[in-house]
């Protein structure tokens, strides 16, 4: 553990707020040993660390991952561009990015980081290179790097991606059982810190119900993720949630229904200003209101 990288990263987030060591101190340790840690003279104790870093706003794993990986800043914006890349299918940055630091040891002796750089080339060999199985086999190396009785966060919304291979390839079945899989690992997790997990994994069961024309299951499991977004106070597929109820209604032509439900997805699709679908979903209601 590198204690003057955790210490100067204390250092600097606790400026940036406009602590002084004092009030960072406040109830915690003393002053001195604040001083001691922001040197690197000493490591605090785990249970230290956690109160200082709620204190400061951050999750606690963080400095454990400053003390660990070097340039873990390089690591991190490294991921959040994967994560930008997958969350609007530019699925050739992926492949970029990913060629680009597969060999890199930020990535390679790290576990959690090269996890991360596995799942995403699972992505594009699957999506740009078409190639099913390499990419159901990536996923479950990407798995085990890390597995350890109980799936982690990540690693069901890793496993996940895996279901959604499956639905694509159209076994329906296959890609249900996975997703109940996900979700009953998900239930053993007292705490999710990203919430929009589970709103994917209700999402995703209820298109493959769908499929199955199970249309009255599907329509429960959206009701299910509008109001663990609501809870949430979280807008993250509410609109999709709407209408996915209002599409199983059309496909039972029950079409007063499937309007009255498309609408709501409208009025949120504006809110988010998310305007990709919306002339879709106005030509339905029309088409059904004409």
């Amino acid at each position: 553990m590198d204690f003057s990288a955790v210490g100067e990263k204390i250092k600097e987030l606790r400026k940036e707020i406009g602590l002084s060591q004092k009030e960072l101190a406040h109830n915690i340790c003393t002053q001195a040993q604040i001083s001691k840690i922001e040197k690197g003279e000493v490591l605090p104790l785990s249970s230290t660390l956690y109160l200082i870093s709620k204190r400061l706003g951050i999750d606690v794993n963080y400095f454990f991952d400053i003390g660990t990986t070097p340039r873990l800043d390089y690591v991190m914006e490294t991921s959040r561009q994967l994560k930008a890349a997958r969350r609007s299918t530019d699925y050739n940055t992926i492949k970029q990015i990913v060629e680009a630091e597969e060999n890199n040891p930020l990535f390679t002796r790290n576990k959690k980081h090269y996890q991360i750089l596995l799942w995403h080339k699972a992505i594009y060999e699957y999506e740009v290179n078409h190639q099913f199985q390499k990419a159901v086999q990536l996923i479950d190396e990407a798995i085990q790097l890390t597995f350890d009785k109980v799936y982690s966060e990540k690693e069901i919304e890793i496993y996940t991606s895996k279901g959604i291979f499956y639905y694509e390839e159209g076994f329906i079945e296959e890609s249900l059982k996975i997703y109940y899989q996900a979700f009953d690992h998900l239930n053993h997790i007292p705490y999710l810190q990203d919430d929009t997990i589970k709103c994917r994994l209700y999402f995703n069961i209820a298109k493959s119900l769908t499929d199955l024309k199970q249309y009255d299951t599907s329509i429960s499991y959206c009701k299910e993720g509008i109001d663990w977004s609501i809870e949430k106070d979280n807008l993250y597929l509410l609109a999709h949630f709407h209408y996915h109820i209002g599409y199983n209604y059309e496909l039972q032509e029950q079409f007063q229904l499937a309007s009255d439900y498309m609408k709501e997805a409208l009025l949120i699709f504006h809110l988010v200003k998310d305007n990709r679908y919306t002339d879709y979903i106005q030509n339905k209601i029309d088409k059904w209101n004409g």
